[in-house]
């Protein structure tokens, strides 16, 4: 029996809703397998910071650390600042865990209604800088409190960084079509993104074995709209994928299907599996929050962790709910939460 440890953080909102039925999928996927699931489940969120000041207590890195992996439902309240919610807990996480890859999959599903015309078939990666670029501490604010008040934010590129993730997503690239879109805006931003496409450009022709195509950030969210059949693997800088793959995901029919990964490749530390979506405090409680977004994280964590046969049954078995229509609200169906939860059971048993 193999045996991994798993630390729970359900967050905020929907969070508690979802994650709780996708822990059941996990199980009952894993039930017959040889593979065991120790869940860890904490209490850190937002209902946490208003109680202690904080989002997470002062040693849960060390917690975590402990663990194989990090399943992450959802975090955001109203009544806390954005600035504490990701600065108090997701991003702590991934930097000091050096999840430098935000792997976000994107795919459409027969009768899932797209926003676009024609509802074309879509199956793509985005391959996301996680832990520098444009989300960075270096800046500040000056003359604050009079007219002429500013904001100075710095974002840093390194060689390092851009190289590793442009690796990355050659290897991803390789392995799916040999195509490879990188995001820039090179002939508006000067300095980082002309260092970008260089670095991106040396890393392919070192790799080999796959095409790349340079494309400006808003022709390519245009792209991603008129054409997304055109596209296979983009990498993309911190700003630019989080944008970029949030777009992508609604058009194909709805955010909370879609689930991304942040990876620490080289294993050192824990990796993160969280849905896309937010915390959707306006749903919450209702019991009608899409799960699927929180199963596919886990089927993620599952490959990552060296179980693709159970990864590939998850997956299989929520394409098959979703696409016989046995769906939540967001997707026109009429299921609750729960009841999705028990239709992808059930069609893991069925398999």
């Amino acid at each position: 029996m193999e045996s991994h440890v798993i630390s729970v953080l359900a967050g905020d909102g929907i969070g508690l809703e979802v994650m709780p039925v996708a822990i059941d999928v996990l199980d009952a996927a894993t039930r017959d397998r040889d593979v065991r699931l120790e869940w860890r489940e904490q209490p850190w969120g937002s209902d946490y910071y208003r109680r202690h000041g904080r989002m997470m207590p002062v040693d849960a890195i060390e917690t975590m650390a402990a663990t194989d992996a990090v399943f992450l439902g959802a975090v955001g309240h109203p009544e806390v600042s954005d600035v504490e919610t990701l600065w108090g807990m997701l991003i702590p996480i991934r930097r000091e865990f050096d999840q430098y890859v935000n792997l976000r999959p994107v795919r459409s599903f027969s009768g899932v209604r797209s926003s676009l015309a024609g509802s074309p078939d879509i199956d793509m990666v985005i391959v996301r800088e996680n832990v520098e670029g444009e989300y960075s501490a270096v800046g500040g604010r000056s003359s604050q409190g009079t007219p002429f008040e500013a904001a100075y934010q710095q974002s840093i590129f390194t060689r390092h960084g851009v190289e590793r993730i442009a690796r990355y997503a050659v290897g991803v690239a390789q392995a799916r079509s040999g195509r490879l879109v990188s995001a820039t805006k090179s002939n508006g931003i000067i300095h980082t993104m002309p260092f970008w496409d260089e670095i991106v450009a040396e890393v392919v022709r070192r790799e080999g074995g796959v095409e790349l195509e340079s494309v400006l950030i808003d022709a390519l969210a245009a792209r991603a709209v008129r054409s997304p059949q055109s596209l296979d693997v983009i990498v993309a800088s911190n700003l630019f994928g989080d944008i970029l793959s949030d777009l992508v995901a609604g058009a194909v029919g709805s955010i909370g299907i879609a689930p991304s990964a942040n990876l620490n490749p080289d294993r050192l530390h824990p990796s993160m599996f969280e849905p896309v979506h937010g915390s959707a405090p306006d749903i919450a409680g209702r019991g009608i929050a899409n799960p699927i977004g929180q199963i596919w994280a886990g089927a993620m964590m599952l490959r990552h962790l060296g179980h693709s046969e159970i990864a590939e049954a998850v997956e299989g078995a929520f394409r098959t709910v979703i696409e016989r229509g046995e769906v939540t609200p967001d997707l026109g169906g009429g299921l609750s939460t729960a009841e999705v939860g028990e239709a992808v059971i059930a069609e893991l048993g069925a398999a």
